[in-house]
């Protein structure tokens, strides 16, 4: 694990995506609410949040921080069969939160996966990525 205990607090923010695609007929059924497993996006906003604050768990070498917001969003676009998911954490801390904010985009995206499976095996997660960060030594920075 990398020493930072030298380095200042500072606020930090990190923003990431995903994609999930899948049938038109599956995002209504997202849309609606009624999935097999139903609150498809409120159960995938909980399951992001709470995988940003279990990061350092999962990801080996990643510092605990103490997170002041993370923020899961979702963009439903009918006519392309997708769904963006964007996850956003902020931090006032000693190092950033990009694995924080990938992290709960991914979980949230896997969990859209978990709950509409019984509609559609077929669906793709794609573009996990980060979008933008700021704060720290090398400030902001977008994709």
């Amino acid at each position: 694990m990398v020493d930072v205990s030298l380095k200042p607090d500072t606020t930090r923010e990190a923003v990431a995506r995903a994609v999930v695609r899948m049938r038109p007929a599956t995002l209504r059924a997202v849309r609606r609410g009624d999935a097999p497993k139903g609150d498809v996006l409120g159960t995938a906003r909980t399951a992001g949040i709470l995988a940003a604050k279990r990061t350092p768990e999962l990801i080996p070498l990643c510092h605990p921080l103490r997170l002041t917001r993370v923020d899961v969003a979702f963009t439903l676009r009918p006519r392309q069969g997708e769904l963006l998911v964007e996850a956003r954490v902020r931090t006032v801390d000693k190092t950033g939160v990009e694995m924080e904010a990938l992290t709960a985009a991914g979980v949230a995206a896997l969990t859209v996966y978990d709950m509409v499976k019984a509609l559609e095996k077929g669906v793709t997660i794609a573009r996990l990525q980060l979008v933008e960060k700021s704060g720290g030594k090398s400030g902001r920075w977008a994709r």
